[in-house]
């Protein structure tokens, strides 16, 4: 299982942000908050949510990930 890394999921973000047009730098920039918040959110929420989908044998069903 692949651990979820919230610095990294944020640098990704602020990544992506660039390849659009968006500036990191400068004293209005919110690109850095931004990412920070979304990525804080998202692992959160599949954290919080996320289910393992078990179609056979004895653990069938849905189990929470962990």
């Amino acid at each position: 299982m692949m651990a979820l890394d919230k610095s990294s999921l944020e640098d990704r973000i602020v990544e992506e942000m660039k390849n659009i047009g968006a500036n990191e730098s400068g004293q209005y920039s919110w690109v850095r908050r931004m990412a920070k918040a979304l990525s804080i959110a998202i692992i959160d929420e599949i954290n919080a949510n996320a289910k393992a989908d078990v179609q056979s044998g004895s653990s069938q069903g849905q189990w929470p990930i962990l």
